[in-house]
């Protein structure tokens, strides 16, 4: 299936062939990689990654998809490993000093601070917030029964909810001024520079330098205005995220610069990559109508009137395993990396100080010799089942495994089973797009549905 195109689907021929990002048949010298990264980083991960557990890459590069040596080398001797260089150069302007980026004992003290925010105990006040968005969302399917781009839907969906639990608070913007900074900063964090993937020197000319930062400057200069709004106007109980935001920030010496950062880094991390599995969520369920079926009876028994509430997750195994089996075969973090900062060797391999490891998820979820059939959808790989450690890792692993892990599973569930309850979707004529991969993985054009309507 690797290597297919964006094609029109044939119910009558290929109705469970999926489709798949196109990586590299051939060997990638550095002079590929440069050429091509910056469009679409799949084009030059090489297809042996998907057969071999270990490869080396151009120059100082490592591909890795062992997962007893992925993790060694996340939570292992390698957990100190930072963020690699290219990734700091590509989304560092955006996010500054915020978690994502920040090492040592910088990142310790924000990871402590942070992490009550994405606890259980605070799920329940934000799903109220994602339910109310998934009504809105399966309302606007249900009106449209017809052809209709859920890629897009999904995009609009988890933009209204960082505007209801991130954003909420400051009258004088709207929200569609927010969502519409949110789209000028993702697409301008989402551009890759050649010299960036290169780890060339930053004094070194970019051609993103003729890019107006205009979007990040907007959307920055919005957090600190609705930071310092609520501060003024605080609730006595925190009522969403940017409550709970405040209230680490006011019970500790952060300061502001670095809450804005923060507040950003959860705003790139989190919506388009819950967008996109979404959208790749539907689209498996349209491939597949009678899993469909079974799911949508599964959240009508858990959850037969009313908004859906957190207790109502815990009803829905199938649904979770659907999210779980979505996010193994279009993970949203197709690849992340670290740089090795001393010289250090697991299962064999040497990595030598100033290596560039590269973890390609896309690659690891779909290897041949870690799952039977891979390039299949099977809802039941997560129903009553575990997997060795480092084989299946859509968030990461080790001490910086994502911290809004939890979050993100909660708020697909949400807006999955709110559409669910009002139509059924089916697939159509048009052409499916390949995967692409840039700051995220995303869809390389709308993914076009047909929803009906269920009355």
């Amino acid at each position: 299936m690797t290597g297919n195109a964006a094609r029109a689907f044939d119910p009558s021929t290929d109705s469970k062939q999926l489709v798949a990002a196109e990586l590299a048949g051939d060997d990638v010298s550095l002079l590929d990689f440069a050429r091509k990264a910056g469009r679409n980083i799949f084009s030059v991960i090489p297809e042996a990654t998907r057969t071999q557990t270990y490869l080396r890459g151009p120059a100082n590069m490592h591909y890795v998809c062992d997962p007893a040596m992925i993790t060694e080398l996340l939570a292992g001797v390698g957990r100190h490993f930072p963020k690699s260089s290219f990734t700091h150069n590509v989304i560092g302007p955006a996010v500054g000093n915020g978690m994502i980026l920040s090492e040592g004992q910088k990142w310790r003290t924000q990871r402590h601070r942070y992490a009550p925010l994405f606890a259980a105990r605070n799920l329940p006040v934000l799903t109220s917030h994602f339910a109310g968005t998934g009504e809105e969302l399966g309302e606007f399917f249900a009106k449209a029964n017809g052809k209709v781009d859920v890629a897009d839907a999904a995009q609009e969906a988890t933009l209204t909810n960082i505007s209801r639990v991130m954003f909420s608070g400051n009258e004088a913007v709207s929200k569609q001024d927010v969502r519409n900074g949110m789209r000028r900063f993702t697409d301008y964090i989402s551009y890759m520079s050649l010299f960036d993937l290169m780890g060339l020197p930053k004094w070194m000319p970019r051609k993103k330098w003729l890019k107006s930062k205009k979007p990040i400057h907007s959307l920055r200069q919005l957090a600190r205005d609705v930071i310092e709004t609520r501060q003024a106007k605080r609730h006595e109980t925190p009522e969403d995220f940017l409550d709970l935001l405040i209230e680490a920030l006011e019970s500790d010496s952060e300061d502001i610069d670095t809450t804005v950062d923060n507040l950003l880094t959860f705003v790139a991390a989190g919506y388009e990559t819950s967008a996109n599995t979404i959208a790749w969520g539907l689209y498996l369920l349209a491939m597949h109508p009678e899993t469909q079926s079974m799911i949508r009876q599964e959240v009508l028994r858990a959850c037969p009137s009313g908004a859906i509430a957190f207790e109502d997750l815990q009803k829905m195994p199938l649904l979770q395993a659907h999210v779980r089996e979505t996010l193994r075969l279009y993970p949203a973090g197709a690849l992340f990396a670290r740089d090795a900062t001393e010289r250090t060797e697991t299962n064999g391999v040497i990595f030598e100080k100033g290596d560039v490891i590269m973890f390609p998820v896309y690659s690891l979820h779909g290897h041949e010799e870690l799952w039977d059939a891979p390039q299949e959808y099977r809802l039941d790989r997560f129903l009553d089942k575990t997997y060795p450690r480092g084989q299946y890792i859509p968030f990461g692993d080790g001490p910086r495994i994502c911290i809004g892990a939890q979050y993100a599973e909660t708020e697909i569930m949400v807006l999955l089973a709110s559409a669910l309850c009002r139509v059924s979707f089916e697939m159509t004529g048009d052409v499916l797009p390949a995967p692409v991969l840039t700051f995220t993985m995303r869809p390389g054009g709308p993914i076009v549905l047909t929803a009906k309507s269920l009355g």
